[in-house]
């Protein structure tokens, strides 16, 4: 695997990644099918995973203006079509 690749694409092009704060103020990031994220101490590292996960594509990143909470006990076979990460 080439070391620009992200390790997790997909074949319907890069997933687009949701960024911002949960409630205890720690920077959260979730792809939108909620297979993929983590909790970063700062929002350039947040950014920096979001980034290399969706292939260096900034218009895949969207940043959420409210809350946003990290769920990942979702599995893959029931993530489509539905968003687990909450925003409020």
């Amino acid at each position: 695997m080439p070391e620009d690749e992200p390790p997790s694409g997909t074949s319907s092009g890069p997933p687009r990644f949701l960024i911002g704060r949960d409630s205890r103020g720690r920077w959260v990031v979730q792809d939108q099918r909620g297979l993929r994220g983590g909790l970063f101490i700062n929002r350039t590292e947040a950014v920096r995973f979001a980034m290399f996960e969706n292939g260096h594509r900034p218009q895949a990143i969207v940043m959420v203006p409210g809350i946003i909470e990290l769920d990942m006990s979702r599995h893959a076979e029931t993530a489509e079509g539905r968003t687990q990460c909450r925003a409020a």
